[in-house]
């Protein structure tokens, strides 16, 4: 079997994974004029809530009503969609498609960091986070901040930070919905939830339950999950609760296929047969407390996964089963005060993770474990309130403990790694609505145990990726329009990758010569008037190495441009939305040294949502890559390895609130 074959097999097996502070002096006036200007609590900064001056700079912000607009069911969805994140189709018909901040990727989902309420949804696996199970009628909003933040979030935050915020309780109210829709490939979907807060307690619930046949052969997916919690609070600062979210996933393995193949019928499979199973399960308890003029907060979070899966070669069946476990500890403090009228923000904390696995399977039985602690610190001043003026700086030091044993394969190893981060950040206001800004740092990430166990050399691990990271941005923000526009570099060292040329043509997980991302970003939202918004959201990225045998060459998987934008209308008691997402050619999978005869072709999709309320009732007609257009986001060979994205589906949907 050569590289370009067995490399689609590698790829959905590992996706299968996944189923596998110094005090601050200050007058008290200073202090408590500042604590007034900070009241309103509207967004999330440092790992805190925060007023809106303190927002991660240069941060794309989508709320709730964007989401709901434009008919996304999923976070994932709503990323891609309203957020114009890049994606590409997963590989085993689940709505979790790959992300890509910047231009990584096969490992794009490595090179960004996931937040669901300050606790961390990435993990030591190759795998894409599963966002599908997190209950869409619950996100209050979601951010995305691009460029390396691995001070305040750790490993693999080259590429930015997606951070999903659900919604706090508010005292004393009621709400509750039922949403059933229904489409094309027997797509079903239906979710209840609700919401009751008293004075100081408050208690939710959400239930879903999914299917679809999904636009190819065997590629059926069903999801049950239910998300559930209380919390106390006294006030926005003093709160301590819990929540748990369960999921149990079902699916179809659709596989590979040829150009050839995929040109005469791009819904065929060639693994009838291949299927697997998630469950997971994960509680958090989480708290937070205003003390002696400090913000004190704390998630507990523990997560278990099962994943199992069955691939058949030559008609015979491969089974596998993958346990995992993880605990996450976050404790960190914050003083929010003022230094000679200046609003000052320091925030420390210490992250614990411990991660463990175990396989059993017909060709391994390896037993995987991950443990890291990082202390942070991190200050931010500003300063010159007429021209918001802002300056930060942070760092961040993390000790990595690798064990990995595998009695079937003789594999095994122990390793420590500690890695440092830094980061400068600055902004300013020159002009009216004009602000300025720019960040320099260094980011990194260490390889998976999957990465880990299969490299050039037997039983060495990987060594850590890292990056030095600058951006310089412009940002113009009115009443009625914002435009932000970003320049960026990334340049990686010992980026983590898997490389077909590697292993005699048979491939491995290895550490490239030095590579780079660099680039241009464009947000842009205007609203004409009162019915009418357009946003747009533009990347240009060049993905090179820049050393070694491929110095110059182009990275694989990578559009050199993306571009996606969105028209909305709203009129009395009915809504519109309008989207066109175009991706540039890449590179396919295996074409290290750009010597492919062909590159996979660019692409245009259309999407739209028409939405009509009567009375508590919304009923919504949504289309979804509505030219029909036959394409591919993912290609693992040469003209191979193609898994073919989603036809044209349409959808009827309903919801009642009440």
């Amino acid at each position: 079997m050569n590289s370009s074959a067995f490399r689609p097999r590698l790829l959905a097996a590992a996706v299968s994974l996944c189923f596998a502070a110094p005090a601050i002096h200050a007058e008290e006036a200073d202090v408590a004029q500042a604590g007034q200007a900070l009241a309103s609590i509207s967004v999330t900064g440092a790992r805190f809530d925060a007023e809106p001056s303190l927002a991660p700079v240069g941060a794309i912000i989508i709320s709730a009503d964007e989401i709901r607009r434009a008919g996304a069911n999923d976070v994932n969805a709503a990323i891609r969609k309203v957020g114009g994140v890049y994606g590409r189709q997963s590989l085993d018909g689940s709505p979790d498609f790959g992300l890509d901040l910047r231009g990584f990727g096969t490992n794009s989902s490595q090179n960004l960091v996931i937040v669901l309420d300050g606790v961390r949804l990435s993990e030591n696996e190759l795998s894409n986070a599963v966002l599908s199970t997190i209950p869409i009628d619950t996100v209050e909003r979601i951010e995305i901040t691009r460029g390396g933040a691995s001070v305040l979030y750790g490993g693999g935050a080259t590429g930015g930070v997606i951070n999903i915020v659900t919604r706090r309780p508010q005292a004393n109210s009621r709400s509750a919905s039922m949403f059933v829709e229904g489409g094309q490939f027997n797509a079903g979907e239906v979710r209840l939830s609700g919401a009751q807060a008293w004075d100081n307690f408050a208690a939710d619930a959400t239930l879903g339950t999914q299917r679809t046949d999904n636009y190819r052969d065997n590629n059926e997916f069903k999801q049950t999950h239910f998300s559930g919690g209380a919390q106390w609070f006294a006030s926005q600062f003093d709160r301590v609760g819990f929540r748990y979210e369960g999921a149990r996933q079902e699916m179809q393995f659709a596989g590979a296929l040829k150009e050839a193949q995929f040109t005469a019928y791009p819904r065929q499979t060639l693994t009838p047969n291949d299927y697997g199973s998630l469950d997971s399960d994960r509680l958090t308890v989480f708290g937070q407390r205003r003390l002696y003029g400090h913000d004190i907060a704390a998630d507990l979070s523990y997560r278990k996964k099962t994943v199992e899966s069955t691939y058949f070669y030559d008609g015979v069946p491969s089974p596998a089963t993958y346990d995992s476990k993880q605990w996450q500890f976050s404790p960190r403090v914050r003083k929010l005060g003022a230094i000679k009228g200046m609003v000052n923000e320091l925030v420390a904390g210490v992250d614990l993770t411990k991660w463990e696995r175990t396989t059993a399977s017909g060709f391994s039985a390896a037993d995987a474990e991950q443990k890291s602690k990082a202390l942070y610190l991190r200050d931010e001043l500003r300063f010159d309130p007429a021209h918001e003026g802002r300056i930060s700086a942070g760092v961040r030091r993390e000790i990595f403990d690798k064990d990995y044993a595998d009695p079937l394969t003789f594999a095994a190893y122990d390793a420590k790694q500690a890695l440092n981060a830094w980061e400068l950040q600055a902004s300013y206001m020159p002009v009216a609505n004009v602000t300025v800004f720019g960040k320099l740092g260094q980011s990194f990430r260490v390889a998976t145990s999957e990465e880990d166990s299969y490299t050039p050399l037997f039983n060495k691990p990987l060594a850590a990726q890292q990056s030095h990271d600058a951006e310089l941005g412009l940002s113009y923000a009115s009443a009625t329009q914002k435009i932000t526009a970003r320049l960026f570099r990334h340049n990686l060292t010992n980026e983590i990758f898997f490389d077909p040329t590697a292993n005699f043509g048979w491939g491995a997980n290895t550490n490239l010569d030095p590579s780079r991302r660099q680039g241009f970003e464009l947000d842009a939202e205007h609203r004409i008037n009162a019915a009418w918004a357009v946003n747009a959201h533009y990347q240009h990225v060049q993905a090179k190495f820049r050393d070694g045998v491929n110095d110059g060459k182009e990275m694989v998987l990578v559009p050199k441009n993306t571009l996606s934008a969105r028209v909305a209308w709203t009129g009395a008691s009915q809504t519109a939305d309008v989207g066109v997402q175009w991706t540039d050619k890449q590179r396919y999978g295996a074409d290290f040294a750009n010597d492919c005869a062909g590159q996979m072709p660019s692409y245009t999709t259309l999407d739209a949502r028409y939405a009509r309320t009567f009375g508590q009732w919304e009923w919504a007609v949504s289309g979804q890559n509505l030219a029909d257009k036959n394409y591919f986001s993912q290609a693992f060979g040469c003209k191979a390895g193609i898994y073919p994205s989603n036809g044209r589906q349409l959808k009827l949907s309903a919801r009642y609130s009440f």
